[in-house]
């Protein structure tokens, strides 16, 4: 189990600063060694301000119990550099003895991040890399109405489940030479989901393999269109 003593928030008088701090599982978790958390900017001088949230869930490279190795990618590598991100920002990592995401676990973290942390729950977002976007149309299957929107990166999924996403804004992001994950992984999720009457677009990259997922992350044009979505 991944265990850390965090420290108390860096504040003054009238202003928060951003920051992405550790935290351990505070539930008997099988896969999860621990996450990350970023609050931005004056969070928590308003009290009764909530923010939107993005879960990340990062790809099989990232596994074991080294926090460090889950910033090498996505959101929580943008937040070290970009303090006027408008989102709390959960990153969890997954022990390196498993090899999918348990949707189980991830929904109670939820649950305990919702407790925890001033949550705007109608804007809750979800998105992954690889392994990552295998557990983001998974998760969005078991559980699509607890998210806003959603983006899987160069993942997959079982085609006969996607129905269950319903009108959730889904956005998917493949690597047309994606040698790792063929991206008619995600082509049968995307076809399934159309099929179903789902609000879906597809972003295919050419001359693209895997690591298809820096442009959309880096841009910031994923969150700028997260923001668009709002549960109703």
């Amino acid at each position: 189990m991944f265990i850390l003593f965090v420290p108390a928030m860096l504040c003054t008088s009238n202003f928060v600063h951003s920051q992405q701090v550790p935290k351990e599982i505070s539930f008997k978790s099988e896969t999860l060694t621990g996450y990350l958390v970023y609050t931005p900017e004056n969070y928590r001088l308003d009290e009764s301000v909530t923010w939107p949230l993005i879960l990340f869930l990062h790809g099989m490279g990232e596994r074991g119990d080294s926090i460090a190795l889950v910033t090498v990618h996505g959101p929580p590598k943008n937040v070290a550099t970009n303090h006027n991100f408008p989102f709390i920002v959960v990153s969890p990592q997954l022990s390196d003895k498993v090899r999918r995401w348990s949707t189980s676990e991830l929904s109670a973290l939820l649950d305990d991040i919702i407790a925890a942390y001033q949550v705007d729950i109608s804007r809750i977002y979800l998105t992954g890399l690889s392994m990552g976007g295998y557990g983001t149309w998974s998760w969005a299957s078991s559980e699509p109405r607890r998210f806003a929107a959603i983006a899987p990166f160069c993942g997959g999924g079982n085609p006969e489940e996607a129905y269950k996403i319903g009108n959730t804004p889904t956005w998917v992001f493949h690597g047309e030479e994606d040698k790792a994950v063929p991206i008619t992984e995600s082509e049968k999720m995307v076809e399934a989901l159309g099929k179903a009457g789902g609000n879906v677009r597809f972003t295919r990259y050419s001359n693209t393999g895997h690591l298809c997922w820096d442009e959309a992350y880096d841009s910031g044009i994923l969150y700028d269109w997260f923001l668009h979505f709002q549960k109703q």
